[in-house]
């Protein structure tokens, strides 16, 4: 990958690519960064170019506030990106970042934009299901923190210094925000290929609810699942990104 970009270009810390590659641009969980897919590149090779995107409230765009509901975050990624929503182009997120690339291609369709080629959804229920999980984002701090030492995903060393949490917790209660105040709008279903992934092990996104997400495309739909909880990819990421290869090589 190349090295970082200014800020004209913030969204895309690794480096704005060529509308004549295939890109995927891919897009995090709550309270990670574009880092957690810093060497999906080099696992995949050369035939489609991963795009990590980096969120406001964190790494180099630490000082800037945080999204808390997804349809802001879409409006910025619409109006920061417009011109990389062209050619042959998909879009990943896992948990958080499957509402994002759910929400955004629908954004795309209504402005008339070119279709992603394929939507892969990862770690997320269906949005049309209701939320029945534990709501985090004003779970007192003791709490907050077991509950993500349970889920798995944040660095312990974190979790155990007040000082580094103190400093991660306003932009992980922000992306929580964005999960938790979703509010699923009924349209009609997207006409593109969309994949849903998860873990076998992952109490966040079971098989079932995973497979709801069958209900919003129109076009051919996959579900895969991995050995693994929430964090599954971490150790099956080149499993997913021959999936991805599949859709789009």
């Amino acid at each position: 990958m190349s090295t970082p970009t200014t800020q004209g270009t913030r969204w895309l810390p690794f480096g704005a690519p060529s509308t004549a590659e295939t890109r995927v641009f891919c897009f995090p969980h709550a309270g990670a960064s574009a880092a957690v897919f810093a060497q999906w590149q080099r696992i995949v090779g050369e035939s489609i170019r991963i795009c990590p995107a980096q969120p406001p409230g964190r790494a180099e765009r630490l000082r800037e506030e945080p999204h808390r509901d997804v349809r802001s975050m879409v409006d910025d990624v619409v109006s920061s990106l417009d011109s990389q929503f062209t050619g042959t182009y998909a879009l990943f997120g896992h948990s958080m970042g499957a509402l994002v690339v759910f929400e955004l291609a629908r954004r795309l369709r209504s402005i008339g934009a070119p279709p992603p080629a394929h939507v892969f959804v990862s770690g997320r229920p269906a949005p049309q299901l209701p939320e029945k999980r534990l709501q985090l984002r004003d779970l007192p701090i003791p709490r907050l923190v077991g509950e993500l030492r349970s889920m798995g995903g944040t660095p312990d060393l974190l979790l155990r210094d007040p000082e580094l949490l103190e400093a991660f917790l306003p932009m992980m209660r922000a992306d929580f925000s964005v999960n938790e105040a979703y509010a699923y709008r009924v349209e009609p279903p997207l006409s593109v290929g969309l994949s849903a992934l998860g873990g076998w092990a992952d109490p966040r996104a079971t098989e079932p609810e995973l497979r709801g997400w069958s209900a919003q495309t129109s076009s051919r739909f996959a579900c895969h699942l991995f050995p693994g909880g929430h964090f599954y990819a971490e150790q099956h990421a080149g499993q997913v990104l021959d999936i991805i290869r599949d859709e789009l090589t």
